[in-house]
């Protein structure tokens, strides 16, 4: 039996690591982004990793880890920004970002839990190729809702789109075994 709680909160160590770093470095001027922003990032991430996938040369020295990283922290941001929403100047402390990134995180998780336990884990056999892709359709999601002012007829909502790139990227890197849980 796998333990897919263990190696998911493996998985999001340092991904939150690297976040706190940035706070630390740049403070949290990625709340002056749109939504619409933090999407295109999201996209441009995803598109890489794709590209990574489906071509042999490589110009730049960075693998798809570092880009599965920054869908998930990039994600995050998305969800903290539609509970705060945008901001006109940098206003979280390192301290307070990070308890706003583990609150996200939890409530993300915690779907992840229901749905793996209804899914009976069908990710694990999955591709990362596949992850990618659905990755990359929630974001055209995303875009088409935005595009809508936020307007559905029958579907979820942003922040659940966010929330699944945000669990497929983990899977992805459990897959691609980039942090090994030590338990």
């Amino acid at each position: 039996m796998h333990d897919t709680s263990k190696q998911y909160d493996a998985v999001i160590g340092p991904c939150r690591d690297l976040f706190t770093k940035k706070m630390k470095d740049y403070g949290s001027a990625w709340r002056i982004l749109r939504l619409p922003s933090l999407t295109d990032q999201i996209f441009i991430k995803a598109q890489r990793i794709r590209s990574l996938q489906e071509n042999a040369e490589r110009r730049i020295d960075e693998d798809e880890v570092a880009e599965f990283i920054g869908i998930i922290n990039y994600s995050v941001m998305a969800l903290i920004q539609i509970d705060m929403g945008i901001a006109k100047e940098p206003d979280l402390d390192v301290q307070e970002a990070v308890r706003l990134y583990d609150e996200k995180v939890a409530l993300t998780k915690s779907l992840m839990e229901d749905k793996n336990h209804d899914y009976g884990e069908a990710w694990r056999d999955m591709r990362v190729s596949s992850l990618t892709d659905l990755i990359l359709q929630k974001i055209l999601r995303v875009k088409q809702i935005e595009d809508n002012q936020g307007k559905t007829l029958v579907s979820e909502g942003i922040d659940a789109n966010y929330q699944d790139m945000i669990n497929y990227a983990v899977f992805a890197l459990i897959h691609l075994k980039a942090f090994e849980s030590e338990a």
